[in-house]
């Protein structure tokens, strides 16, 4: 069984897009000393060799993201609040009232909007964009609020973490579940060499990836993600992308890349024999650093193992540890038999 008290680290650190740096030295720190050689690259990815009992035949790349979606402060009104623009894909809907923090210091704040009291009636049944929002903490005026924030810093989901039942709720499981995957298996002995990465912007258009992948030249490529559950009150069969529960989720298409058919079939016959509950993606849905990997030099073979997470990007996102524990075993297993294939 998996401890996940590193998971648990990981959720309850911030990290957007841009702003990696604290996630990457958690990780570094764990990771040190297991045979692992590590850099970090121009962009901030993370990228570690992993050495084995012995030389793998072909090259093998895990890679998970380590940024969260947010906002950034673009502006200060004349009352103190803050202007702000979301950093990757976040749902307006989710974001109104919720409690942020704000800057490297982590300053307390919350999402405001116009008081319903105050809406005209044709405003109250609209979402309110976020280019209307502002963030509150607490001050009154643009020069108190100069004293502890600045253009540019960021602003993330106020960290949470439960876990119990076999439910683990946090924000950020997009993708630092991932993340703690390839953390626990680089701290395994290992029978062949793997290398991971763990890298930067994703959530704005795969950018850490791309450099990633250009520098490690891998043969195969395993992209350990959060994809959206669709197991949810007014989602339909036919919507129903993955279910929370039943398993690791594997994919044969999403928006940015068409997998790799003979790697998901040695996935998928991978968790048949070693009895590792798994579901296949039933939509075209979505994408991950999947679609900068695979045409990367000259093509890369490559395959997602994905968590199902319900409320993805969302200040608070769902997920079974059972699922964790089969992603990482499929992972594991996959890894190894695609480092002699």
């Amino acid at each position: 069984m998996l401890n996940t008290a590193f998971l648990k680290k990981l959720c309850m650190t911030n990290g957007i897009s841009g702003d990696e740096g604290k996630v990457r030295a958690l990780i570094e720190k764990r990771i040190t000393g297991f045979d692992t050689e590590i850099q970090t690259d121009t962009m901030g990815n993370l990228l570690v060799h992993k050495k084995g009992k012995e030389k793998a035949k072909r090259k093998v790349l895990l890679t998970a993201h380590m940024d969260e979606v947010g906002f950034i402060v673009t502006g200060i009104n004349s009352d103190g609040t803050l202007r702000i623009e979301p950093v990757g894909g976040i749902d307006r809907r989710v974001a109104y009232g919720k409690r942020v923090t704000v800057g490297s210091s982590d300053i307390c704040g919350a999402v405001s909007v116009k008081p319903i009291h105050l809406l005209k009636s044709d405003e109250k049944d609209s979402v309110i964009p976020i280019d209307k929002m502002v963030v509150d903490i607490g001050t009154d005026t643009r020069e108190d609020t100069l004293k502890y924030i600045s253009y540019g810093d960021s602003v993330c989901f106020a960290p949470n973490y439960s876990e119990e039942k076999g439910i683990i709720m946090a924000k950020a499981l997009d993708d630092r579940a991932g993340c703690f995957i390839l953390t626990e298996l680089l701290r395994q002995e290992l029978p062949y060499d793997i290398y991971c990465s763990f890298v930067v912007q994703e959530e704005i258009g795969l950018r850490g990836a791309k450099a990633a992948a250009y520098t490690i030249d891998p043969d195969f490529a395993i992209v350990v993600e959060s994809t959206t559950a669709g197991d949810i009150q007014g989602s339909d069969e036919a919507n129903c992308v993955c279910s929370v529960g039943s398993g690791a989720v594997l994919s044969f298409m999403d928006r940015s890349a068409i997998y790799d058919k003979e790697c998901l079939e040695l996935a998928i016959n991978t968790a048949q024999e070693c009895k590792i509950p798994y579901q296949i993606k039933k939509a075209i849905a979505g994408g991950n650093d999947a679609g900068a990997i695979h045409i990367s030099r000259g093509g890369v073979k490559t395959i997602a193992v994905s968590l199902p997470c319900r409320y993805l990007h969302s200040q608070t996102g769902l997920i079974s540890k059972s699922d964790l524990e089969d992603s990482y075993n499929l992972v594991r297993e996959t890894a190894l038999k695609l480092a002699v294939y």
